[in-house]
């Protein structure tokens, strides 16, 4: 197989925004199901979901293990119908410990999706940044879907609706992709296929260890806003706007012009530095992140709205980075101890997120992102630049 069949990469870029959505349904519907289960405030709730985000990072080591080893489109498989069943269970919990279980399913199977649907799509692109970058518009579309259709569900059906709908379509998807991707010949590890700048020992570690540190840092802001951007919209529009539904709706407007940015930045690979770029995307979140703590009303809404834009338009760098140093047959191990590391750290931000915002509020809770912006901006400076890696490479390939 030359290149993959635009259906499959459909069912591809449509497994990553499913992959989004279902890990913020539930931060999406909190406070009705904390009312349901008895709970007087949503951040005392919170905390229970910590198990998925724990899982999403953890999980990810043996899933691109298992995607270079035994097949792509076999995990895949286990993607779509193991995060669909999960769901379903999710909408049949009665109390939070069951939701807690419920949810570290769905974040054990979400696991698979980076390490193992990204590299299946882009190993035979011919411009990998354009391909990562829709494959992010995709995934923060789902984000956006994840704000707009759970609080529409929420809204009209009941919380649990929330969780059976994006169950039975991943299902659905899952029979569609059984039908229509090509079964693997081999496994990846089996073929031959180099990275387009193969690197030193030396040199590849310290590309390791920045694209690990920054996708750290990068999806520590990622887990803070995207779960919550709900209740700072609630708590800042309030006496502007406070129907559920219309800031629901509010909040899938950001995510989906932010999303246009993975577009941008993907193209902009191809085309820039990558070094050069990804340094002004982290230092342009500061400022941003610092005015977002005290605005209010609208001039909240456009500040978060251009945080997003930063936040989301930082996603594609670290594929990015695997696709062109590492080689094709262990880009799944590679981005799953990665991820492991990575959202390991990250989902932390989870867990603390309710107790920051009921202890110090969200303007402290913006101020400490803005450090972390910071944070990354020096992970980043550590990167090799263009010229260092070229020599690298011609190195690499005399000898």
């Amino acid at each position: 197989m030359s290149h993959t069949p635009r259906s499959v990469a459909l069912l591809l870029n449509l497994a990553h925004a499913l992959d989004h959505l279902f890990l913020l349904v539930f931060a999406t519907a909190v406070v009705t199901i904390a009312r349901d289960y008895g709970f007087a405030r949503w951040e005392d709730l919170m905390p229970y979901s910590v198990g998925a985000f724990v899982m999403f990072g953890l999980g990810s080591m043996p899933a691109g293990r298992l995607g270079d080893l035994w097949g792509r489109r076999r995990m895949m498989l286990v993607f779509f119908f193991g995060i669909g069943a999960s769901s379903l269970l999710a909408a049949l919990a009665n109390n939070a410990w069951q939701m807690a279980a419920a949810l570290t399913l769905i974040g054990s199977f979400a696991a698979i999706y980076h390490p193992v649907g990204i590299p299946m799509l882009v190993q035979h692109a011919k411009r990998p940044g354009t391909t990562i970058g829709v494959n992010g518009l995709a995934g923060n579309l789902g984000i956006a879907a994840a704000a707009i259709v759970t609080g529409f569900l929420v809204e009209w059906f009941g919380w649990r609706w929330a969780f059976v709908v994006p169950g039975v379509v991943s299902i659905a998807l899952g029979i569609a992709f059984a039908v229509l991707a090509p079964h693997e010949s081999e496994p990846p590890a089996a073929r031959g296929r180099q990275a387009a700048a193969p690197l030193p020992a030396a040199m590849l570690a310290r590309v390791f260890a920045v694209m690990t540190a920054a996708s750290a840092t990068a999806s520590l802001l990622f887990n803070l806003t995207t779960n919550g951007n709900g209740q700072l919209l609630a708590e800042r529009m309030r006496g502007v706007v406070e129907d559920p539904s219309t800031l629901g709706t509010l909040l899938a407007c950001v995510y989906a012009v932010s999303s246009l940015a993975q577009i941008v930045v993907g193209r902009l690979l191809d085309r820039v530095p990558l070094k050069r770029l990804y340094l002004g995307i982290a230092m342009s979140q500061v400022p941003l992140l610092a005015l977002a703590a005290y605005a209010q009303g609208w001039w909240l809404y456009a500040a978060l709205i251009g945080v997003m834009v930063l936040i989301f338009g930082s996603i594609p760098f670290t594929d990015a980075m695997i696709v062109r140093y590492v080689d094709d047959r262990m880009r799944s191990r590679v981005a799953g101890m990665r991820l492991t590391i990575s959202i390991g750290i990250s989902s932390l931000a989870v867990w603390l997120l309710g107790p920051a915002v009921k202890a110090g509020g969200f303007d402290m809770l913006m101020l400490a992102m803005a450090c972390i912006a910071l944070a990354t901006t020096a992970i980043v400076a550590w990167l090799p630049g263009e010229a260092a890696t070229r020599r690298a490479t011609a190195a690499a390939a005399a000898s």
